[in-house]
């Protein structure tokens, strides 16, 4: 298991946007898998503070990602499939 920590609506974009990435979907495909606009995901990539929890939660289990939380109330997403730290160095070269 990997973990990842999020601490902000940016945390979060990015992380769909890195992983959305890893997987070789657009924009305009993780938005269809989900019933909303492309519009809707460029937000949340880019970290839209008030977006729709139930959303978000979408996105992330159609990426193949869970939030867990751990003992000290911090929160994790880890990866299913892709390992972490390929993950998280996608995420970091993309903020560059």
């Amino acid at each position: 298991m990997v973990r990842i920590v999020v601490r902000t609506p940016q945390d979060i974009g990015a992380l769909i946007r890195a992983r959305r990435r890893s997987l070789g979907m657009s924009q305009a495909d993780l938005a269809s898998k989900l019933g909303t606009s492309r519009l809707w995901i460029t937000e949340i990539e880019r970290g839209k503070p008030r977006a729709s929890l139930v959303l978000i939660l979408q996105a992330l289990s159609a990426l193949g990602l869970e939030l867990v939380t751990d003992d000290e109330g911090k929160s994790a997403l880890e990866p299913q499939t892709t390992t972490g730290n390929a993950l998280m160095k996608e995420m970091r070269r993309r903020e560059k």
